[in-house]
C-alpha cells in the first residue's frame, strides 16, 4: 500500500491571516501614496506660481500640465490597485483567496508574499503570455 498523498486545496485559516495582514499593510500605503498622488494634481497643497514672473509661471504651467497628467494616470493605477487589494481581502473572507481561477490549484506563498492580490498561478500567467 503507498502512502495517502492530501491534496491541500486551500490556506489555512493561519495563512490567510497571514496574507489579510501583508494585503492591510499595502492597503495602508497605497492609501497614503493615493492620497499624496491625488493632491499633486488637485494642487490641494497650495503651491502654486502666482508670485513669480510671468515668464517662469508659463514654463512652469506646462510642467505642471504633464505633470498633472502623469499624476492623475498614476492616481488611476493606484486606485486599480487598492480594489485589487481590497477584492482579495474579500477571497481572505470567502476562504477562496490563493486559488488560481485558471487552474484551480494553490498559487505558491512566494507568489502571493510578492503579489498579494494575484489570482493567477505562475503557470496561469505564462500560458496566458504565451497565448497572446
Amino acid at each position: 500500500m503507498g502512502k495517502k498523498e492530501t491534496i491541500v486545496t486551500r490556506y489555512s485559516d493561519e495563512e490567510l491571516e497571514e496574507f489579510r495582514q501583508i494585503i492591510l499593510k499595502k492597503l495602508e500605503k497605497a492609501r497614503e501614496d493615493l492620497k499624496l498622488l491625488t493632491e499633486a494634481y488637485t494642487n490641494a497643497s497650495g503651491n502654486d506660481t502666482t508670485d513669480t514672473s510671468p515668464t517662469f509661471k508659463v514654463l512652469e504651467e506646462g510642467q505642471q500640465v504633464l505633470s498633472k497628467e502623469e499624476n492623475r494616470q498614476l492616481a488611476a493605477r493606484q486606485e486599480r490597485f487598492i480594489n485589487n487589494l481590497e477584492a482579495a481581502l474579500v477571497r481572505i473572507e470567502n476562504k477562496t483567496y490563493g486559488i488560481c481561477r485558471v487552474t484551480g490549484k494553490l498559487i505558491s506563498k512566494e507568489r502571493l508574499r510578492a503579489v498579494p492580490h494575484a489570482t493567477l498561478s505562475i503557470e496561469a500567467k505564462l500560458n496566458q503570455r504565451n497565448i497572446r
